[in-house]
């Protein structure tokens, strides 16, 4: 028999976040601090729309591209939160979240061998998403030292004549970096210079504890040049809808929904008629959320200061990033033992790129109560390896 499967597909590695979750789900009093997803419920308001929608029989398919009134919300919404306008008609397609934006985009733009650049540590499926659009992944490693934001002469030095699309995934996952305006107009120059085109993941968007965030497509020049991917998952708890959606030029968007056609047909049509609801009424519902996870987060980074263990400031999205080099062991090792002598899981840093050896990924996404319990035993369990070092 002649070999069933892709060699491209076998080749790609399965995501390194899973691993310590399926231990963690056969363990007895163990804590998980490492998926990304908000412990709080979808709000009521959004809830009671899915559930009237079915009620009134809305189980029927939408439109291709998605409900005409939610494309109109999300216009609103963007005008409202990044100051730039969309025509909901040709510039906005409705998708089963966030990753199936990311994967139809990179399958419309991509040529066989052309380049696409991906700042790490960030989501795990910007790479294989990449190589299965025929494209060729190309890392820039970001640094601790520039708080993971990726900067222009990073990515000047990263562009070849082979170079069409940089993924921007800010705020990031799994460092919570940001970009700030003045750091996302040095991008834009370059990106004009060099005639490329951005794919832009704001899923944590929402979720920002500096300033209010800033998209690229707000700089002159470059929505035109802009894939916005965008969801409802992480700002407003609604993982389980599977709902996003990607904005940018009509030549592109054109292109995806012909792809989005023939592979999915159309978004959940009871979460669609919900997510109207959340863009309309649920700016409060996220604030309350967005106040607690910034709670979250400073209590963590008080604790890891109190530990004496380093980690930059985050202000993005709800993960924190510590440094575990102290302790000469890789980040796979560090974890390994800290889910086997202490109940914990976290994510090793390499789960998101070669560049993430040395760190950690945890996550906020749990209440107080939980993160105090899983960093009492961090703590024990630091203390230890210092004593064994020291020893």
């Amino acid at each position: 028999m002649r070999n069933p499967v892709s060699k491209t597909v076998v080749e790609i590695k399965p995501s390194g976040i899973r691993k310590f979750f399926d231990i963690v789900s056969e363990m007895k009093d163990a804590i998980s601090l490492g998926v990304g997803e908000p412990d709080f419920d979808t709000p009521w308001a959004i809830r009671d729309e899915g559930i009237y929608s079915l009620e009134k029989g809305r189980t029927f398919y939408t439109s291709n591209a998605g409900l005409k009134e939610l494309k109109q919300e999300i216009c609103h919404y963007l005008k409202r939160r990044i100051g730039v306008q969309y025509d909901f008609a040709n510039e906005v397609i409705v998708t089963v979240g966030g990753s199936e934006g990311i994967d139809i985009a990179l399958r419309a733009m991509l040529e066989p061998g052309d380049e696409v650049l991906i700042p790490q540590p960030s989501y795990v499926s910007y790479e294989p998403c990449t190589i299965l659009a025929g494209g060729v992944p190309v890392i820039i490693d970001l640094k601790a030292e520039n708080e993971f934001r990726l900067t222009a002469q990073e990515l000047l030095d990263a562009i070849t004549e082979k170079t069409k699309v940089l993924v921007l995934p800010f705020p990031n996952n799994p460092t919570g970096a940001i970009m700030e305006k003045e750091d996302l107009e040095a991008i834009a120059k370059v990106i004009e210079e060099k005639d490329i085109f951005v794919i832009s993941d704001e899923i944590y968007s929402e979720l920002s504890y500096k300033d209010e965030h800033v998209s690229i497509t707000s700089i002159p020049g470059m929505k035109e040049r802009t894939i916005l991917i965008n969801g409802f998952s992480k700002a407003y708890a609604m993982t389980g809808w599977r709902l996003g959606y990607a904005c940018g030029p009509q030549e592109i968007i054109t292109q995806m929904l012909k792809i989005h056609q023939f592979a999915i047909m159309c978004a959940p049509t009871t979460s669609q008629y919900a997510a109207v609801v959340a863009l309309r009424d649920g700016d409060e519902a996220v604030a309350q959320m967005r106040e607690a996870y910034n709670q979250r987060r400073r209590f963590l980074m008080d604790a890891f200061k109190k530990m004496n263990l380093e980690c930059f400031e985050p202000f993005g999205a709800f993960y924190v990033f510590p440094c575990i080099k102290e302790f000469g062991m890789t980040s796979d090792e560090f974890a390994t033992r800290l889910l086997q002598e202490e109940k914990v899981a976290v994510v090793p840093g390499t789960a998101f790129g070669d560049c993430g050896e040395g760190f950690l990924r945890i996550s906020y996404a749990y209440s107080i109560e939980n993160l105090k319990l899983a960093l009492g035993r961090i703590e024990k369990f630091i203390e230890r390896l210092r004593a064994e070092k020291n020893a």
